[in-house]
């Protein structure tokens, strides 16, 4: 069996296909792990979702925060922006099943491997966290999406940047709506580790010198498992840690798509298409 590790699709059906025929993925025996953000962008997002739901136990996905402002739009949350292309999806006779088989979906995935533990989110792991820490928060996150009143309880409240910091007293929701904005939307730490929300260059040309990067700060999970993401386009893959996996590499930007071969320990990419 070959694990591989994709970076953001975003409706980049075309290369996904073309990507995955490069490394001759076969779903009967290996298993496809997406870091999250299925849609939105690229004109394929309804091919993306059927694609992926299709592929049932050989598919291991995150939800991304796209993925839940997927959820959002088609429960009138939200509005759609054209940009996004997601008029196909929307406007599709299987787009309930679809929806309903995205919110059963994790904000966290872990393989315990040959060639090590591995843990996945879409955009990070908070550094202050352990693993039971992480469990706990995905858990609650899941349980709550996979309730009838999902999007009146969970979508029409977590469009905040409230709360910053994680704490064991925050309440239920407030643990929930810290853990979507973690797990989905995260780049920067301040010092003291609370979120930061509006930079979103690459490390290189931030000059705030109180925003760090997630991964440069003491991580608990990072001394000892491989962390995988994606969310970030703008690091393009550029971490500079073996045990940090950065796979957004950009492809709905014009750029490529990035997949990791864990086995093999080899990243194999795709660029976009040229489309009229």
């Amino acid at each position: 069996m070959a694990h591989y590790f994709v970076g953001d699709i975003q409706g980049c059906f075309a290369e996904l296909e073309l990507l995955l025929a490069k490394v001759g993925f076969n779903p009967s025996k290996d298993e496809l792990w997406s870091v999250g953000d299925l849609v939105a962008r690229g004109p394929g997002s309804l091919e993306v979702l059927r694609y992926m739901k299709s592929l049932e136990g050989s598919a291991k996905i995150v939800l991304g925060n796209h993925d839940l402002h997927l959820m959002s739009i088609h429960n009138k949350i939200k509005k759609s922006n054209p940009k996004d292309q997601l008029q196909a999806l929307l406007q599709a006779n299987d787009i309930q099943k679809l929806i309903n088989w995205l919110r059963l979906q994790p904000l966290h995935q872990e393989l315990d491997s040959n060639h090590g533990k591995i843990v996945m989110s879409h955009a990070g792991i908070p550094p202050q966290w352990g693993m039971k820490t992480l469990r706990k928060a995905s858990k609650q996150v899941s349980e709550a999406l996979a309730k009838p009143d999902y999007a009146k309880n969970i979508l029409a409240r977590m469009y905040t940047q409230e709360p910053e910091a994680w704490s064991k007293s925050l309440s239920e929701f407030e643990q929930i709506r810290y853990s979507i904005n973690a797990l989905t939307r995260m780049r920067y730490l301040y010092t003291d580790g609370r979120l930061d929300f509006d930079c979103k260059l690459p490390p290189n040309k931030n000059t705030n010198t109180e925003l760090q990067p997630w991964f440069n700060h003491a991580h608990k999970l990072a001394k000892k498992r491989i962390i995988v993401f994606g969310h970030w386009a703008a690091l393009m893959g550029k971490v500079e840690k073996d045990n940090i996996k950065a796979l957004d590499t950009g492809c709905c930007w014009g750029a490529h798509m990035t997949l990791w071969h864990l086995e093999a320990d080899e990243f194999v990419t795709q660029n976009r298409l040229k489309r009229d």
